[in-house]
């Protein structure tokens, strides 16, 4: 739907315009906005470095320890989590580190 840009001149040229729009209209508008923001937010996180986020158990698989080696590297510095909500992750560059060591 590129009618969103002509929708913004439109508002701004008219501000006291009012528009009367059907309930499908509105929710396809809806669902093209959310398309459009993940999108967007898809490309974002693909060109900021590509770096890769990795589970407390993968990054245990990848350097051969058990899950509680990864727990005292956590609590003493030595691995830096990143939390994306509850979720905790690691990032691959850190753990690449690591093994290189």
């Amino acid at each position: 739907m590129k009618a969103n840009k002509n929708l913004i001149e439109l508002a701004k040229e008219i501000p006291n315009l009012t528009v009367s729009v059907t309930l499908s209209d509105l929710f396809e508008f809806g669902e093209e906005l959310v398309r459009n923001s993940k999108k967007q937010l898809e490309q974002i996180i693909s060109d900021e470095s590509s770096e890769k986020y990795l589970s407390p158990t993968k990054v245990a698989e990848l350097l051969e320890c058990a899950l509680s080696t990864i727990w005292r590297h956590d609590k003493r510095g030595y691995l830096k989590p990143v939390y994306f909500g509850s979720k905790k992750r690691y990032r691959f560059s850190d753990i690449k580190k690591i093994m290189e060591k």
